[in-house]
């Protein structure tokens, strides 16, 4: 089994002093489940039986029954001969049933694969097995989009049915780092957007048509008729409001903030000129005409370092989150809940800073949200676990300390500032996205004041890395990306 981070636990918590209702923590939802191995999305089934699925980056899929007391899940489907093998951001990353999977036992697939050195990813459709209601016929594959990927990285992957019955398919903006090729606002490519397609029928040339209803039907300025929404760096994660139909998504940041959005059909979301609802590219006086402005942002300042986007809270377990939105942070482990009102103005709330690497949220047939963690291969669940009159994260947070590398993506050479209050061992060690450490950049006795070290990365592979300072109690951690 690949090696995770176990121990990437943030001490200190955001600033919040304001009085909150309740107090949560995290409870192993299937506690008699042996891990998964590299989980990255969990989904239901909408044929009434409450069977969850749990997708894994390498290419399997397994089943099993929504029970606290479950201990035993099956092999669903296993695609590993078909997806990338590199890991990084590259898998089988989304999964989606169709409406009417009763009757027609389609479900659909996103993941990457590479050969002869080009990498793409493919939306395809399988369909179960008439024999084995816990088993899909592999040899069923109905390719229905191939998207080249001119880097490893932001591959999105999400895919999710609509309440109008159509598909919609999450795309990051092709990768590298800063949108090199511009392809976020380049409304000629499916990457960085969010597309809209009709998987029912079929027209010259398409396993799928064109809803007419979508913003660029019918074109004549050469723009993707798929594209439902643009302006996207990496979307990782979106979700239906099952009640009021509202589309979210977590749309991960460059090196400053990360963003929550809901999502409108046209809807232009601002990358690369807007990072968040700071000016990106140019990095002053970029022009906001016509963007559409993040529901909610937060800084990379906190310790966080990439949004995974979750779901509307519409279960009744807990009663005091009705209606808000769940989303967490993949690097620091806060998982928040934002609400708002019909005025528009949000507020937001961290509910609990766990030790998890948070690669998605999953929902249920009743609509209880679960968090699925990277980290240790395990499902959790939110569990109230009494009111207070005071949040137990209302202490200040130390001071950051860890810089932004600069330049980044690092070619391969990069720069790494800091900060110390006063003099002290430090640590500074580099870790691949599945959690294995993979070089040491600092380690000894520093004294107190701002601090540069350089590395060179040109004897590691070009992707996403972490960078984690330890100094005493402090631990703060940033993003890498490697491009050569």
């Amino acid at each position: 089994m690949r090696s995770h981070f176990h121990l990437l636990v943030f001490s200190f918590l955001s600033a919040c002093s304001s009085p909150a209702p309740a107090q949560y923590n995290l409870q192993n939802a299937f506690p008699n489940l042996s891990p998964f191995s590299s989980p990255v999305e969990m989904v239901h089934a909408v044929d009434g039986s409450d069977k969850l699925y749990v997708v894994q980056q390498y290419g399997r899929i397994d089943v099993f029954v929504n029970s606290a007391a479950v201990s035993e899940r099956k092999l669903f489907v296993d695609l590993s001969d078909r997806v990338s093998q590199s890991g990084g951001e590259t898998g089988l990353l989304g999964l989606a049933f169709h409406p009417d999977y009763t009757h027609n036992g389609y479900f659909y697939v996103n993941y990457t694969s590479s050969s002869a050195g080009r990498l793409q990813s493919f939306v395809s459709r399988f369909t179960l097995s008439s024999a084995n209601p816990d088993s899909a016929v592999k040899s069923s594959e109905l390719v229905l989009l191939t998207i080249d990927q001119p880097f490893s990285n932001h591959n999105g992957g999400n895919i999710r049915f609509g309440p109008d019955g159509y598909l919609y398919l999450a795309f990051g903006d092709g990768g590298s780092g800063g949108d090199p090729q511009n392809n976020a606002q380049n409304r000629s490519t499916l990457l960085g957007k969010i597309l809209r397609i009709d998987v029912n029928s079929v027209s010259p040339g398409r396993n799928y048509t064109i809803p007419p209803t979508n913003p660029y039907a019918g074109n004549t300025m050469g723009f993707r008729e798929e594209i439902y929404a643009y302006g996207l760096r990496n979307p990782w994660k979106m979700s239906f409001d099952r009640e009021r139909g509202t589309l979210w998504a977590g749309d991960v940041g460059q090196n400053a903030w990360e963003e929550i959005d809901t999502i409108v059909a046209g809807g232009n979301y601002g990358w690369r000129r807007t990072e968040g609802k700071a000016c990106y590219n140019p990095s002053s006086g970029c022009d906001t005409t016509g963007l559409i402005q993040p529901l909610w942002v937060y800084a990379h300042s906190q310790g966080n370092i990439s949004v995974t986007g979750g779901y509307a809270y519409r279960g009744a377990g807990l009663p005091a989150l009705q209606g808000n939105y769940l989303y967490g942070d993949y690097g620091s482990g806060m998982i928040w809940a934002l609400s708002f009102n019909d005025s528009g103005s949000p507020t937001n709330q961290l509910l609990i800073d766990s030790p998890y690497l948070i690669s998605s949220f999953g929902e249920d047939h009743s609509g209880e949200v679960y968090i699925v963690s990277y980290s240790d291969g395990r499902i959790y669940r939110i569990q109230q676990t009494g009111t207070s009159v005071q949040s137990t994260y209302g202490a200040a947070r130390k001071p950051v300390v860890l810089e932004q590398n600069y330049p980044n993506p690092s070619r391969p050479q990069t720069a790494i500032s800091f900060q110390l209050p006063a003099d002290g061992f430090v640590s500074i060690k580099l870790f691949d996205v599945l959690g294995q450490e993979v070089a040491t950049i600092a380690n000894g006795i520093r004294a107190a004041g701002r601090h540069t070290v350089r590395w060179d990365g040109s004897a590691l592979p070009s992707g996403v890395y972490f960078y984690r300072l330890q100094a005493e109690s402090i631990v703060e951690t940033r993003r890498l990306t490697l491009f050569k």
